[in-house]
């Protein structure tokens, strides 16, 4: 361990100048400073796939000069976890290479704090980079000054900065991509005058480079502006930097505005699948990344406009098995809370109400007690699948269980139903990364956000009072209709002011209100173009209510879009009854139609699965406390909580185990193992046991890996300080991680891990991959 104390030392030397050293850091913890403790701290790869980018540095190292432009690319690609890799490695190839640590300061916009301290190192180091590398770091630097300066007039001057280096070197590309971007990007303190000035800076990128990952920035660009600009741009984004998921959803946007829902779809699936194929070779937990909650959501509800009913429900679920993480995926922000709105709104949209009382009350749809409007949502959805299966006396009872978290979240001190304060669900105004650096800034029209969409069939994105008294309003009316008391109901659906459209149509339909069914079925086509679920809507209110050749004309408008629809679903299932009265076949899908303006697309599954699914962790065998072998293959049948920690000496790896060491039998109890591996000597274990707290030893077993060699094969370790890192992982019966964490610090949590534990290893085995002991523990 000593010598391992002094290489890390002298590796700090030669990076860092006196000043920013940290002589004596806390195991686990960077000796570059606080800046360096967070982010990625394994070495990059090069991926390729990541934009063709020429950006000159000043290094006699190749290899440094290839992660430098992949580091940029990655920025023109909003993939900011992996930039910062990139950057981290060209400071390892090349200590003195100051703009390196421009581009970790770049990847970090979203974190002020930090890209202060790499910048104030890029800055000390800017003696050895050229006059044009020095405009970078100078105009940054300013930039991040502390200053009087409000955040418009820093925003201003940082564009001016680019605007220089463009002036002074009219081939640098690159700072005019960077340029359109941030024009863009500060749109909101300083309005762009000329949106075509800015596509003009654009072309002269592409005149340079045809596919360069500038296609990024047109797309926003012309974002809810003219979005037919942006076309050219759609079709080469994802082909411009195949490897970066979010290059492939941006077209998204482009295609989501137009009303080409297939092919939005199409885009962000392959966003979906690139990130699932990197996350899981990489071993990065899903909500690590930027935009990738965002990206599936709106996949979802792209799947609901064309009708791809199941991959909606699956894709769904898939975000709420994903593994949660106080940082990053809880219940009220990530995956979680976006995967069970998406659900709730594909099952009540698509009618499927057996699938949503199966699902009921479990890990995919569990009750929730510290968010009012997620389980308002929930119980509204169970009584309009009881409502629907006929079952009055349940729905009596969600009635009830509503109005009780109706009434608790009203409070006498709300005022009268329907008035409240903003809502609770993180999908409202979620805005990008970027826009953090200064609070002040909120999401601007056509910015990258994740706002639930208008109609939502279980938005909880209005307050909870109102929604509750909505809510309520509507099982109300339900109720009356289930007890054949037309006149009781209509006053409770006048009441319900969010019920969908289309919904509301089919209950003025069963009330024998025939008009008022076509009347707001017929609305609820306006601003739907091109969406499924309003139309097939429409075609049956209008021929219910007798209006035969007008359901036929719209019969035939949905054919045209119907091509990737699941018929199966109930609403087209009745539909396929309907054609043959309508002079239509019962096969009456058309194939959707092939587009010749969306470049040249790759096999989806060539970019990666279409679901997350947990990967499979390496076998060790390690010596323990008494001589005897230590293995993950002893642990084969049952699942174990695998600690990583960085000896005796850690004051935070003793916390650590002594907070885990009291609830071990509850881990015990549900059947998980614990297991801890030291990075030190097998003289150290005894001297790990002396300091549990709750006993003469702790109750789980240690192992030691000296060496080190299983601490980097789990990733538990700096490959650029060459420093081990603490690291906590849950590893189910069939070998695979389900849950880790890895850090410069340990996860202190134990209640969270524990429960979350619990949750993973409950859900069904249908995405886990099923293969031998031998095969996952590497026997």
């Amino acid at each position: 361990m000593k010598f391992r104390a002094l290489l890390l030392a002298f590796t700090v030397a030669l990076v860092l100048p006196p000043a920013l050293r940290a002589d004596h850091p806390d195991p686990g913890h960077s000796a570059l400073g606080e800046a360096f403790d967070e982010g990625p701290r394994q070495a990059a790869v090069l991926m390729g796939g990541t934009g063709k980018v020429d950006f000159p540095i000043t290094t006699t190292n190749a290899l440094a000069k290839k992660f430098f432009n992949q580091g940029v690319g990655q920025l023109h690609g909003f993939w900011f976890f992996e930039a910062e890799r990139s950057f981290r490695q060209v400071a390892a190839l090349d200590t003195n290479c100051a703009i390196a640590y421009w581009g970790m300061a770049m990847a970090n916009f979203g974190n002020q704090k930090r890209a202060k301290e790499f910048i104030k190192v890029g800055t000390q180091k800017k003696s050895s980079a050229s006059k044009r590398e020095q405009l970078y770091l100078e105009g940054l630097a300013k930039f991040y000054e502390d200053d009087k300066r409000e955040r418009k007039a820093h925003e201003r001057e940082f564009v001016r900065s680019l605007e220089n280096i463009v002036q002074e070197h009219p081939k640098d590309i690159e700072a005019k991509a960077f340029l359109a971007r941030f024009i863009w990007e500060y749109r909101g303190n300083n309005p762009i005058s000329s949106h075509q000035a800015v596509d003009t800076i654009i072309d002269e990128v592409f005149r340079a480079e045809p596919m360069h990952p500038a296609h990024h920035f047109r797309i926003h660009l012309w974002n809810s502006e003219k979005d037919k600009r942006a076309l050219e741009s759609a079709a080469r984004c994802g082909q411009s930097a195949p490897g970066i998921a979010h290059m492939w959803h941006m077209p998204g946007h482009t295609y989501s505005a137009l009303k080409r829902y297939d092919d939005a779809a199409w885009q962000q699936e392959a966003s979906a699948r690139t990130d699932h194929a990197q996350m899981m070779k990489y071993w990065v937990l899903p909500d690590q990344i930027h935009n990738y909650a965002h990206n599936n959501e709106w996949l979802i509800r792209d799947f609901n406009h064309i009708g791809r009913v199941h991959d909606a429900v699956e894709l769904a679920k898939n975000m709420i098995e994903l593994p949660r993480h106080p940082k990053w995926n809880t219940p009220s922000k990530g995956s979680a809370n976006y995967g069970r709105t998406r659900l709730l709104d594909t099952l009540t949209r698509y009618e499927l109400w057996d699938e949503l009382l199966a699902l009921n009350a479990t890990t995919y749809l569990e009750p929730v007690t510290n968010n009012a409007a997620a389980e308002i949502a929930r119980l509204r959805a169970v009584g309009l699948a009881q409502f629907n299966k006929g079952d009055v006396d349940a729905l009596k009872q969600s009635l009830a269980a509503l109005e009780d978290v109706a009434k608790k979240e009203r409070g006498p001190s709300r005022g009268p139903r329907g008035s409240g304060s903003a809502g609770t669900n993180s999908i409202s105004g979620t805005s990008t990364n970027l826009a953090k650096s200064f609070p002040k800034s909120g999401p601007k029209k056509g910015r990258d956000t994740a706002a639930a969409p208008a109609g939502d069939y279980t938005s909880t994105n209005a307050a909870p009072a109102r929604a509750g008294g909505s809510a309520v309003a509507e099982l109300k009316a339900l109720l009356a209709i289930a007890k054949q008391d037309p006149i009781g109901a209509w006053p409770f659906l006048d009441e319900a002011k969010d019920i969908p459209k289309e919904r509301l149509a089919r209950h003025y339909l069963r009330l024998g209100g025939k008009d008022k069914a076509e009347q707001t079925a017929l609305a609820a086509l306006k601003g739907a173009t091109n969406e499924i679920v309003p139309l097939a809507t429409a075609v049956e209110i209008l021929f219910r209510v007798g209006k035969t050749n007008e359901a036929k004309a719209r019969f035939e408008e949905l054919r045209k879009i119907s091509g990737p629809a699941d018929t199966d679903a109930p609403l087209f299932a009745r539909l396929t009854e309907i054609a043959p009265s309508l002079g239509l076949p019962r096969e009456w899908k058309q194939p959707a139609p092939k587009r010749t303006d969306v470049g040249k697309r790759p096999a989806l599954d060539s970019l990666g699965p279409i679901h997350w699914t947990p990967q499979a962790a390496p076998n060790w065998t390690l010596p323990g406390e008494h001589g005897q072998s230590l293995s993950l293959a002893g642990y084969h049948g049952k699942p174990v909580v695998v600690f990583f920690y960085l000896g005796a000496e850690c004051l935070h790896c003793v916390e650590q185990l002594n907070a885990f060491a009291p609830i071990a039998d509850d881990f015990a109890a549900a059947g998980i193992s614990l297991v801890a591996i030291d990075g030190g000597p097998t003289s150290d274990l005894a001297k790990t046991h002396e300091k549990c707290k709750s006993g003469s030893a702790f109750p789980f077993p240690l192992a030691c890996d000296e060496k080190l060699a299983v601490f980097k094969q789990w990733r538990c370790y700096d490959d650029f300080e060459r420093a081990p890192l603490h690291g906590t992982f849950l590893v189910d019966g069939t070998g695979r991680i389900r849950w880790l964490d890895i850090s410069y610090q340990p996860f202190m949590d134990v209640k969270f891990l524990l429960a979350e534990s619990k949750r993973l290893l409950k859900l069904p085995d249908t995405r886990v991959t099923q293969v031998g002991h031998a095969k996952v523990r590497g026997e």
